[in-house]
């Protein structure tokens, strides 16, 4: 049983094994013993109640061919067949909706587990991963691992069984009657099994270009205003077309296999093999009339996992395929932790960065050296061209990344000793790309809360400078917002993230360009919010903006992931070329 860090986890009772997407199934489904009970009982119930159906029929048969005929045996086997039916129905329907708990079950489960491993995903892992895809794992795929166990493996319990009857039924006839059941079932289980080794790299392939096309259909939506306004509308088509078509080759491709399933082959010869034996056997004088139409009527037993089984274990395949591919994305790696037992105590604001590098991958460098010290309360502004890695060095402090050498310290303790929820918890930042999410403006001021109360939600905004447009909306605070805030203005985006952090209270305040979309008045206005917050947290201030940077306590002058100078205004406009070149630009 295998285990992966992660930066978010639920104490869960039930611990599922990640070593195989069998076994990790396994470990999900074995614990509903008492459902697989009545799964099994319904299925062999039903089937030999099936079973015994050509048995009375064949005995019906021998009493109106009798000599002279047997009327009066007719209506007890009519009851017996009618008795046996009804009670067959009610056990294969026990044997479906077992089969339907367990996979309502499992996917739920396996929907909770995929959902709680993403949100512990470090974001160098939701960087890397397109969202398509893995949306399309966490819904199209863990259906189709629900559809495995209902009508997959359901259907492929009932096929064995029914399978199994004429071995069970025939030799109360003439044991020479097992020839033709054992040949086809020889020859079906080899068919199965070359069957099922062409079937998984097509079902494969299935999958697979179902999440590329996946892929392809959520960064077209995403970007839809770039593509409109690059007027590629038809491009865009032509690609996804392009997608689809493959996805549709594959799937062609799958049903061209199905197609090809000897066993429909296999049943024929074996119905028609089984009644020339039959009736050589009868011409022998070895079987009686009846014995031949009850051992036809068990031959066409053999239908049902004929039928079922082209059906049935595609669906287990494209199961297993689903299984592997959710598995990949759980056990996929991210040195981040939540360190529970951590330290988990109010900061006081301390930061230091000792000899700190950084880099996404092993062959760029984003940050190098870098080594300052800030106070509790301290006012910081961060200052460089564009990709001199000034984000990069915030996202260091709430372990958004890790850095991949030196120390960062918050209160003299690396950021990897404290408990992880309790840092974030304590660290707001606020960036220029502001996400909000499709509910009212109540709850995403209150994300960070929830269990604000409306008047602390006002009274944020009013900090923020949002009371006043929030008003405004006919629904006031409980206006929806669309996905992502699209509704709003850039300006009033950056005023409602702003709102969300003072309700927090945090001990350190990011603010990453968090101003840049909001007019100069409002900037005033936000400026003395701005301040008034910043009174006994430590701030880091990201920006351009020289009537933000000038009040700072330390400007950290960033070049090429450098430190190039650092100090005050006075003494860096003094004596920082770097520095005064920024405002000369």
């Amino acid at each position: 049983m295998t285990t992966n860090a992660s930066e978010f986890t639920i104490a869960r009772s039930h611990k599922t094994n990640l070593s195989s997407p069998v076994r990790w199934i396994f470990s999900h489904v074995y614990r509903y013993g008492w459902i697989w009970g009545m799964i099994w009982i319904g299925a062999i119930g039903n089937a030999t109640l099936a079973g015994i159906m050509p048995v009375y029929v064949g005995q019906a048969f021998d009493a109106l061919i009798a000599s002279p005929p047997q009327p009066e045996k007719l209506l007890p086997i009519m009851w017996l067949i009618i008795g046996s039916q009804v009670l067959r129905g009610f056990l294969q329907l026990g044997r479906n909706f077992g089969a339907d708990l367990v996979a309502q079950k499992t996917e739920r489960n396996i929907r909770d587990e995929l959902y709680i491993s993403l949100l512990g995903k470090s974001m160098t892992f939701h960087n890397i991963q397109p969202i398509g895809d893995t949306m399309a794992r966490a819904t199209n795929d863990v259906r189709e691992i629900n559809f495995m166990f209902s009508p997959g493996i359901n259907l492929v319990i009932g096929s064995l069984t029914f399978l199994a009857m004429p071995f069970l039924y025939a030799p109360r006839y003439h044991t020479d009657l097992l020839l033709v059941p054992t040949l086809f079932a020889i020859a079906y289980f080899i068919a199965l099994w070359q069957y099922l080794h062409s079937l998984r790299p097509v079902t494969e392939e299935v999958r697979e270009t179902f999440g590329q096309m996946n892929t392809r259909l959520a960064e077209a939506l995403d970007g839809i205003e770039t593509v409109k306004g690059a007027a590629q509308e038809e491009f865009e088509v032509n690609l996804f077309n392009t997608r689809a078509r493959a996805f549709r080759n594959a799937f062609v491709k799958q049903g061209d296999l199905e197609a090809r399933f000897v066993p429909m082959l296999l049943y024929g010869m074996a119905l028609g093999g089984g009644l020339l034996h039959a009736l050589i056997l009868y011409r022998n004088g070895e079987i009686n009339i009846g014995a031949v139409v009850a051992y036809v009527g068990l031959l066409q037993m053999l239908m049902f996992p004929t039928f079922a089984s082209t059906f049935a274990y595609t669906q287990v395949s494209l199961g297993m395929v689903s299984a592997r591919r959710i598995l990949d994305l759980i056990k996929r790696e991210t040195d981040l932790d939540q360190n529970a037992d951590g330290f988990a105590r109010d900061i006081r604001g301390e930061t230091c960065f000792r000899s700190v590098d950084f880099s996404y991958t092993s062959s760029d460098s984003v940050l190098d050296g870098i080594n300052f010290t800030v106070m509790p309360g301290q006012t910081v502004a961060i200052v460089g061209q564009t990709g001199a890695g000034k984000t990069s060095l915030v996202k260091l402090l709430n372990r958004t990344y890790d850095a991949t050498g030196g120390e960062v310290l918050v209160d003299g303790i690396n950021v990897h000793d404290w408990n992880l929820a309790s840092l974030r918890q304590q660290i707001s930042i606020i960036e220029q790309d502001i996400f909000l999410f499709s509910s009212s403006i109540s709850e995403n001021i209150a994300f960070g809360k929830p269990n604000a109360t409306q008047e602390e939600i006002v009274k944020a905004a009013k900090s923020a400078q949002a009371h006043k447009f929030i008003t405004r909306f006919e629904n006031g605070y409980e206006t929806v917002l669309g996905e992502r805030g699209v509704t709003l203005s850039g300006g009033q985006r950056q005023r409602l993230a702003l709102a969300r952090a003072f309700l927090t209270d945090p001990r350190i305040l990011v603010l990453d360009d968090s101003t840049s979309a909001i007019d100069s008045a409002t900037e005033d206005n936000i400026q003395r919010a701005i301040a008034e917050a910043s009174k006994g947290r430590t701030t880091f201030l990201i920006t351009h903006r020289l009537s933000q940077i000038r009040w700072a306590d330390l400007i950290i002058v960033l070049k090429k992931g450098k430190i190039a100078a650092i100090g005050n205004h006075a003494e860096l406009m003094e004596n920082s070329d770097a520095y005064r070149r920024i405002f000369s630009e």
